[in-house]
């Protein structure tokens, strides 16, 4: 004679599921230096791309001047990436070499 599955007495096994919702992984969207691209080009794009407060986008392009590197903000992979391609297609409108690069947080 078998045994009842362990569960429940007259024999069912009980399922337990766990719904748990995750949030997608973020990434950071970073600005390098360059020696060519404008202060200038650089606030606006921070303004333009990253929808920052003239002030705000300041005191980025000055983070980035000053350490070689700055985060402009933390999106979803897909709009980290949009974001890049943004900031690479307008820097290249205007002939400057401006990089932006993403890294999970």
């Amino acid at each position: 004679m078998t045994t009842p599955a362990q569960g429940t007495p007259d024999g069912r096994v009980l399922e337990r599921t766990e719904n748990e919702t995750r949030l997608p992984p973020r990434y950071r969207v970073l600005l390098h230096n360059d020696d060519y691209t404008t202060m200038e080009f650089v606030v606006e794009v921070l303004e333009g791309v990253f929808g920052k407060s003239p002030a705000e986008a300041f005191r980025i392009m000055m983070h980035v001047h000053e350490n070689g590197i700055g985060v402009c903000g933390v999106y979803p992979h897909e709009i980290a990436e949009t974001k890049v391609a943004l900031v690479h297609e307008r820097a290249r409108g205007r002939c400057f070499p401006l990089r932006a690069s993403l890294e999970e947080e």
